[in-house]
């Protein structure tokens, strides 16, 4: 089928320039090919579709029937290819995205919104989910997560550390004598977060070795969003990140438990197939989310 197309375009050129080598011109092809593609049509059909003397040819009915198509054919690709340029010139398509559920808490929010707005033809499809989803397996074209830092591979970019603090909800915390170093912390309740590799966390502060802790806790919980629930109402402190605190802190609702003091900061890091187009709008997303510097903090 794919030869049969070829040569039927060929043919075509051939009749609308009126010579071989008018064709052959245009083509870059050798006149002889020109021609050896237009016999081997004609065996393929069992017709004959030009009749040609030594200085010009003439088309025969069947060839008549072939160049309307043809005609039509060409018009028909020429249309198809002038659109898929003009959509390349405007990106367009469905993006789907899943990121961590507490992601949604965050400025990513506006960040996308303000992408949709700058590309009105690209259509964003979220899932939020502390459930790792498979990019290829599940179908989506990008994943935003938050993970301990590690190397970096030619699909996924680094887009900004996540900080985390330890908070409480004001009214179980002054339940307890005030927390002014790591060892006080012995003795609250935790909420922790499910699937975190390790309870080991380690405090740090200039000027003093860092402190490991070992949270345990009696409420587990697999969403991020539910563990801050949690300590909102007062079953504990967790290990939560920054953003989601800022309201209820300015509210005096939730305290950061020892402020002076630094939790590890984690990577918010995108992925995507490593297949995936160079000049795409899964390139045009993520390098538009790198741009967007401090879309966490700011």
């Amino acid at each position: 089928m794919i030869d049969e197309l070829r040569q039927i375009a060929i043919f075509a050129r051939a009749v609308d320039h009126g010579t071989f080598k008018g064709a052959a011109d245009d083509l870059r092809l050798a006149p002889s090919v020109v021609s050896h593609h237009i016999s081997q049509l004609e065996a393929k059909l069992g017709v004959t579709l030009i009749y040609r003397t030594t200085r010009k040819f003439t088309l025969t009915p069947e060839g008549e029937r072939l160049l309307k198509s043809a005609h039509i054919m060409n018009d028909a690709v020429t249309a198809a290819l002038d659109d898929l340029r003009g959509t390349l010139s405007e990106p367009s398509g469905v993006l789907r995205v899943t990121a961590t559920s507490g992601l949604s808490q965050s400025r990513l929010i506006k960040h996308i919104t303000d992408f949709c707005a700058r590309h009105p033809k690209i259509d964003i499809r979220l899932e939020f989910s502390d459930q790792r989803r498979h990019l290829i397996e599940d179908g989506f074209d990008v994943s935003i997560q938050v993970g301990a830092k590690n190397s970096q591979a030619p699909n996924r970019q680094t887009l900004f550390e996540g900080r985390r603090c330890i908070a409480g909800a004001s009214s179980y915390l002054s339940q307890f004598e005030p927390i002014k170093t790591p060892d006080d912390l012995k003795g609250l309740s935790w909420v922790m977060l499910a699937g975190v590799k390790g309870s080991n966390q380690r405090l740090t502060r200039s000027g003093q070795s860092p402190v490991k802790i070992d949270p345990v806790g009696q409420i587990t919980a697999n969403s991020s969003l539910a563990v801050y629930r949690f300590v909102k109402e007062a079953a504990g402190i967790a290990i939560v990140p920054e953003f989601l605190t800022e309201e209820d802190v300015s509210k005096g609702d939730v305290q950061i438990v020892l402020p002076d003091w630094d939790l590890e900061a984690l990577d918010v890091f995108a992925e995507w197939p490593s297949n995936a187009s160079k000049d795409g709008i899964v390139s045009l997303f993520v390098a538009d989310l790198c741009r967007s510097e401090n879309m966490i903090d700011s």
